[in-house]
């Protein structure tokens, strides 16, 4: 324990002795000193801070503080009515700072409780129960706009998380300052009963024990009493004003006296006004010109001076503008930053802006939020921020998506317009503009509000803007996710499973395999829109095969294999017959005659004819699917399954091609057609 921790500990337990132990005098002065230090100390740190949470142990140190001095009070009390001493403090207050009469001490005292209790209490606790629940109601929004923020690539994870932090404390904050400020009102009103007390006992005590008149037990534990009431009422008001400030301070970069200076006296023009009308007042009233005139000329003395150190600080802060500007320019690292490229860019025209906007009902934020969160879960990659912004050089109504600077999607929209698409491949039932579906390449129609519930009972798929870019931006993400996973994304990805399988990561990489073989394996999975979430049999595969071969495509095949049961449940319903499209023996022979093996890998070499008539075949079926509103699944052994993905994926992109050993063994699975040359 360090020696921090137990000094705070012995003075808790010094407090509550107090409580219960009789102190002699001289120490009861020392420790009302210390009392009034105290509170003194955190005036000022309260009047130097720049924000609440700056000076967050408050709460827990206003009620250290009141209890220390209801303990003092207990103990002065104990101290008067025993042996009719207060120490030297009391005494000094009782006679010298009231002068020693004691009704001017009385009132005095009370003046004192009026302005804690009523003044700086009752309003310090209004402020604290306002500022709290404020507080609370906030917190919604704040975390909305700190996750819009991050959404939008204005901030990182980290700065998010420390943010989240704040407004989680800044609620706990200002709901404890809600339950201390009743210390304070509590620690006032027990000041009087303990005053009165102090008086009736001491009357009571000083005749029927002391052998004192009525006149002099009333003069000598009165003054004591007033004494001690007043010496524990000034760090009581202390730390009420201390309570105020900290309840009613705004976050700012400066503290209580900079901003009180800096917004008191921005405007040094209404100095001079103020000037002239304390000179008119000692003129034309008997106060006089001499309490007046001095006052009025420092007055328009310190208007002269703010002005004249405004306009200089205005010239100096241009000139300093100006040549920041110039050095920025100059200074390579200017450049530097024009060279970063956001891994995901939503730019969209000032047409679109209310999607974006929270305030003209925009959700757009929240949808990437969930975007973001559907992806992870769908694919096991962490999505990178979407930087959103609008861009003047598109058309009002035009969006696009860009991925690492190049666009990958292209598209409009109509806000005040729902998008239709028909049941039916011939759509004239309603009325609309003609369009394209962004995400499927569908046709479809805009179509206005008023037609909305006619195209819902025809049987349309009726979708707001704000759905059809969602889409759009998943369905091209996903489309990209393997250009999203590099080398740092995949050591993030090893490192989260090294947390709970460090044996399996030890023994997969740094050998035999690199970080940089592993990310090829798993862009290669996400290409093929195979989910990387199931990170731990992907690593058990690596770790079997790794040590045989580094080649990329043999391992991607090994691990699509382990993943079978994944696999079957993505394209296979449960108790429904799987529909494929297989290759035809001589198309497998002529593939596996033109893998060509060299020492940088395999690749399929085949002649321009054979490949030309392999792709014409696999068109003819997927058409004759398409009519047949069928998926395409297309269905081969697994020494070639690779090299007929190559041949086809420039020609059919989202052609699925899997291999006999990527179905479990329970599916049935019936051929609709065969490829053939």
């Amino acid at each position: 324990m360090s020696t921090r921790d137990l000094s705070v500990l012995i003075s808790v337990v010094l407090i509550v002795a107090m409580l219960v132990i009789p102190f002699p005098p001289w120490l009861l002065s020392i420790l009302i000193i210390i009392n009034i230090s105290l509170a003194l100390i955190v005036l000022l740190t309260t009047m130097n801070m720049q924000e609440a949470l700056q000076f967050s142990i408050f709460p827990s140190l206003l009620l250290l503080l009141t209890l220390f001095r209801l303990g003092l009070n207990v103990s002065t009390t104990r101290s008067i009515l025993s042996h009719g001493e207060g120490g030297k403090v009391v005494e000094t207050f009782g006679n010298f700072v009231v002068g020693g009469n004691v009704l001017v001490g009385l009132v005095v005292f009370i003046i004192l409780i009026i302005i804690q209790f009523i003044v700086i209490t009752k309003g310090a606790e209004r402020v604290s129960e306002v500022a709290a629940r404020f507080t609370l109601d906030a917190m919604p929004g704040k975390q909305m706009s700190i996750d819009a923020d991050l959404n939008a690539g204005m901030i990182t994870e980290q700065e998010a998380k420390h943010r989240r932090e704040k407004v989680a404390r800044e609620a706990d904050f200002y709901g404890a300052m809600d339950g201390a400020s009743k210390f304070v009102k509590g620690d006032a009103i027990a000041g009087i009963i303990i005053v009165m007390i102090n008086i009736i006992f001491g009357i009571v005590i000083g005749m029927l024990q002391q052998g004192m008149s009525i006149q002099e037990a009333a003069s000598h534990f009165t003054m004591l009493t007033v004494g001690d009431g007043i010496v524990s009422q000034i760090p009581a008001l202390l730390i009420s004003t201390a309570t105020g400030i900290v309840v009613t301070r705004a976050a700012s970069e400066g503290n209580l006296g900079h901003d009180i200076t800096g917004q008191l006296f921005a405007y040094p023009k209404l100095l001079y006004v103020a000037a002239a009308t304390i000179m008119l007042l000692g003129i034309f009233t008997p106060i006089g010109i001499l309490l007046t005139g001095p006052l009025a000329g420092l007055l328009a003395f310190g208007a002269y001076t703010l002005s004249k150190s405004g306009k200089e600080k205005e010239e100096v802060d241009e000139i300093l503008e100006e040549e920041a500007e110039v050095d920025e320019l100059k200074s390579p690292e200017s450049v530097v930053q024009l060279l970063h490229i956001d891994p995901i860019e939503f730019e969209f025209g000032y047409g679109l802006i209310p999607l974006a906007d929270a305030n003209q009902g925009g959700d757009l934020l929240d949808r990437i939020v969930m975007i973001r969160r559907q992806l992870a879960l769908e694919l096991g990659l962490v999505i990178p921020v979407v930087r959103i912004r609008d861009n003047i050089a598109l058309q009002p109504n035009e969006y696009r998506l860009k991925i690492k600077g190049n666009e990958v999607a292209k598209g409009e929209l109509l806000l005040d317009h729902y998008l239709a698409m028909s049941p039916t491949p011939e759509d004239d039932l309603i009325e609309g503009i003609e369009t394209v579906e962004p995400s499927f390449g569908l046709p479809a129609k805009w179509i206005s509000e008023a037609v909305k519930d006619e195209a819902d009972m025809l049987g349309y798929t009726v979708v707001d803007p704000a759905s059809v870019v969602s889409t759009h931006i998943t369905e091209k993400i996903k489309q990209h996710a393997h250009e999203l996973i590099g080398r740092q994304e995949t050591k993030q990805l090893i490192d989260h499973l090294k947390e709970s399988y460090p044996v399996l990561v030890e023994e997969v990489t740094p050998n035999p395999l690199s970080v940089g073989d592993i990310q090829k394996v798993l862009a290669k999975l996400l290409k093929e829109k195979v989910s990387i979430r199931n990170l731990v049999t992907i690593f058990e595969t690596l770790a079997d095969y790794g040590k045989l071969t580094t080649d990329s495509d043999l391992l991607t095949e090994y691990t699509r294999q382990a993943l079978a049961k994944q696999i079957t449940a993505q394209f296979a319903k449960e108790n429904e017959v799987l529909k494929v499209v297989t290759c035809s023996g001589r198309v497998e022979k002529a593939i596996a005659d033109g893998v060509q093996q060299t020492e940088h890998g395999n690749y399929l070499s085949l002649e321009p004819d054979i490949s030309e008539s392999i792709v014409r075949s696999v068109a003819k079926e997927a058409e004759q699917l398409s009519l047949r509103q069928e998926t395409a699944i297309l269905l081969c052994s697994p020494p070639v399954r690779m090299y007929v993905k190559q041949l086809l994926e420039r020609y059919f992109p989202d052609l699925p091609v899997l291999s006999y050993n990527e179905l479990e063994a329970n599916v049935e699975v019936q051929s609709i057609g065969v490829v053939d040359i």
